[in-house]
């Protein structure tokens, strides 16, 4: 008699961004059969565009400021035996190749890595033909491709959202995707939007050394992050020199060739040599076939999906920035490894939103994951917050930090509820936060944890020891 074979359970993946690229491997390794079709480049906005540039921008202002700022600590610089003062200078083409280059780079390893692991790749773009169909059309102008899958995951991402009168031009006009084709550093950056994008790039923009103006459509910077944090960044930016335009909107972009005009909803005019418009994200699901599917979208266009990135059909799923979801790449990641884990009949844990950890990369960093401080005063949680400056932590003392806090929020029962973190590498100190609730451990629990000393997590620990209710 014949042996009979099963035929694999075939995983069609439209992006490959950090959802996508996560959700590829977790098939493999689940023995399924899985195509990807990526358009641009593996990775996706995340490793091309967005993340893995900006954050390395964000690392040479970094390094920019704690050149300028070592002569606090003592650090003393000559020329020929002659004290001098450091001038720090940009050389912003250099900077702008080497980010590109660690992002192709990154790009290049992950697809790598998909080709030994089995995944086939596709470059193209790609649509839904039914719920069990997908027509995929390589770049390459090769006869387009009808896929049958078992399963489809949608992971296409998102790309910046434009206003009708400040139209990006990639000269003086820019959105986050074109800042690196620059040879020059900016002279006057006016960033039109304050959110985590808008405050990331005026932080940096300033640190490496442009003048910079923020306007706000808000009455401060960072509007959906923890007050305290808020505040400090405002402080912060303020004090750095950053001018903050706030309660107003940028009605009027105009690029007069030298330089850019940006005309305020008051009627201000403000002049700048560039301005970047960091006005939120459009989900790439146009034109997907996902509504013929049967897939229900927002009226933005996101994809609804529930906390196992299932849609609205039981055999596809949605991933990423294109999602209800939170648009984060370790968001993205997790759900992508979800998805595959419940369509493959593995354990697939449902992602709790209120358990994710996040950070904005300014400096210093903010990182919160859990309850907020304002959940409690509006009511929606009972606890107890304690808050550590960090000019009281040796370690802050030792490396001349002058701001900065550790606040941790637990229940009424002790449980480790939220926490929020403004500080240097502050997307490193979160994670012994995000563990404490993800295993729903007591703020004893944390404090009888040995940490370093000095350091800074020792705050975290403080923070803890002063949260414990003495037994009656």
């Amino acid at each position: 008699m014949s042996e009979v074979k099963t035929k694999k359970h075939h995983i069609v993946i439209i992006g490959g961004g950090p959802g996508g690229y996560e959700a590829a491997l977790a098939g493999v390794q689940l023995g399924a059969e899985v195509t990807l079709i990526e358009r641009n480049g593996i990775g996706g906005a995340a490793v091309l565009t967005d993340v893995v540039p900006s954050k390395t921008l964000i690392a040479t202002a970094e390094a920019a400021q704690r050149v300028a700022h070592a002569t606090t600590l003592g650090v003393k610089f000559s020329f020929a035996g002659q004290a001098v003062k450091p001038k720090i200078e940009i050389d912003l083409a250099q900077v702008n190749r080497r980010l590109l280059d660690l992002a192709e780079e990154s790009s290049s390893d992950m697809l790598e890595t998909l080709v030994k692991e089995g995944v086939r790749v596709i470059h193209g773009s790609a649509k839904l033909d039914g719920n069990h169909h997908v027509i995929a059309t390589p770049a390459d102008g090769t006869k387009p491709e009808k896929l049958e899958a078992k399963t489809i995951i949608v992971a296409v991402g998102a790309h910046p959202r434009q206003l009708p009168d400040a139209k990006p031009d990639g000269d003086r006009i820019l959105t986050w995707t074109q800042l690196y084709n620059l040879d020059e550093l900016p002279e006057h950056m006016i960033v039109v939007g304050s959110g985590v994008t808008g405050a990331e790039f005026a932080s940096a923009y300033r640190g490496l050394g442009s003048e910079v103006s923020l306007i706000s459509s808000r009455d401060k910077v960072l509007p959906g992050n923890d007050k305290d944090a808020a505040d400090l960044i405002e402080t912060v930016f303020r004090r750095n020199g950053i001018n903050i335009h706030s309660n107003t909107r940028a009605d009027k972009v105009v690029n007069t060739g030298s330089g850019v005009e940006v005309t305020l909803a008051d009627g201000t005019v403000i002049k700048g040599s560039h301005c970047l418009m960091a006005v939120g994200a459009i989900p790439n699901t146009e034109g997907l076939g996902l509504e013929e599917a049967g897939v229900l979208l927002t009226e933005s266009g996101h994809v609804q999906v529930n906390k196992v990135a299932r849609t609205s059909r039981a055999n596809v799923y949605a991933v990423g920035d294109c999602t209800t979801f939170l648009p984060l790449a370790s968001v993205s990641a997790m759900q992508g490894r979800t998805a595959v884990f419940h369509t493959m009949g593995d354990v697939a844990v449902p992602t709790e939103l209120r358990n994710v950890a996040s950070n904005v990369f300014t400096s210093p960093e903010i990182a919160s994951v859990g309850w907020m401080e304002k959940d409690i005063l509006e009511g929606k949680v009972n606890g107890h917050v304690e808050m550590i400056d960090l000019t009281t932590n040796p370690r802050a003392k030792m490396q001349g930090l002058t701001e900065g806090f550790i606040k941790l929020i637990c229940s009424t029962g002790g449980t480790v509820i939220g926490g929020v973190i403004a500080a240097p590498r502050a997307s490193d100190l979160i994670y012994s936060i995000a563990i404490a609730i993800e295993n729903r451990l007591t703020v004893d629990e944390l404090a009888g944890t040995f940490t370093v000393y000095p350091s800074l997590s020792g705050s975290i620990s403080d923070a803890a020891r002063a949260l414990h209710s003495p037994l009656n």
